[in-house]
């Protein structure tokens, strides 16, 4: 590979080299992938318009669905870190939910991002190893089949001012909870990856590069074979300080009712995972 985690999705052995990378450093960076920028980049443009509006407070976040607009005064707190996330995000799931002029460029969106997710699921599991592959409960495909709860999240992280509370940060260090989280370039620089030697890497990628991360439904899943990788979004200073980021991070999820392991649904790790984050 030409660069740390750098993955050509049209070379004939991108397969080989996707789970490579993931098994590696935990995350990959997928170039040349079917996703037009235009629409990323149309999508950012009508998140970037709702966070700037009024509006959004008529679309608060509701325990019950798990969907709606997070202000920064409840967004998340990462496991064990004990300061909300200096950042504001809408949860995604039932597009007709969304404001009416972000349901377009969003619905294509996330079709898009299921497509490439499910293509990739089966990129991982078809290079898992048999004695690994044992171990699953169920097949990953089927643990993802007719699921209701992917989620795309667009988020941004407004300028610092300064007066923010001493260690907080865009986004603490975590690992997702889902399988595998898809994340487009998002328009500032800022996001680290810890590698599983536990070194800290920048993530510099492009417009249009795709970024791909392990989660811990596939960690529990393949007993640890998938390794959940570890993340933040660090505080930029100078200038870039006063300047604002958003990404657009898609959680591809099982079914509610899908067994990680012989004795816990994806459900009862999520609702435990959703209570530590502040979010249930």
């Amino acid at each position: 590979m030409q660069a740390l985690g750098l993955v050509d999705y049209s070379k004939p052995d991108a397969q080989r080299q996707f789970s490579d990378s993931l098994l590696q450093t935990g995350f990959a960076i997928l170039i040349n992938h079917p996703i037009s920028q235009r629409l990323i980049s149309s999508t950012y443009q009508d998140w970037a318009a709702f966070f700037a509006s009024e509006s959004r407070w008529d679309y608060l976040f509701s325990t019950q669905t798990q969907m709606g607009y997070v202000p920064p005064n409840k967004s998340e707190t990462a496991k064990g870190y004990g300061l909300k996330d200096l950042k504001e995000f809408y949860n995604v799931r039932d597009i007709s939910l969304c404001p009416m002029y972000t349901q377009e460029h969003t619905r294509e969106l996330r079709s898009e991002m299921l497509k490439l997710a499910d293509i990739l699921l089966d990129w991982i599991e078809g290079e898992m190893p048999g004695v690994a592959r044992e171990k699953l409960v169920s097949s990953l495909k089927d643990m993802v089949l007719e699921s209701q709860e992917h989620l795309l999240r667009p988020i941004h992280y407004p300028p610092l001012t300064g007066h923010e509370a001493e260690r907080a940060v865009r986004s603490a260090a975590h690992e997702d909870m889902n399988l595998i989280t898809l994340l487009p370039a998002g328009t500032a620089p800022g996001l680290q990856v810890k590698d599983l030697k536990g070194v800290w890497h920048e993530v510099n990628c492009g417009p249009g590069d795709m970024i791909i991360n392990t989660a811990e439904m596939l960690q529990i899943a393949t007993a640890g074979y998938y390794k959940a990788t570890t993340h933040q979004v660090v505080n930029p200073s100078g200038d870039a300080a006063h300047r604002y980021r958003y990404s657009m991070p898609f959680f591809m999820h099982p079914r509610k009712d899908a067994y990680l392991t012989h004795a816990r649904t994806a459900d009862d790790f999520l609702k435990d995972r959703l209570i530590e984050l502040g979010l249930f």
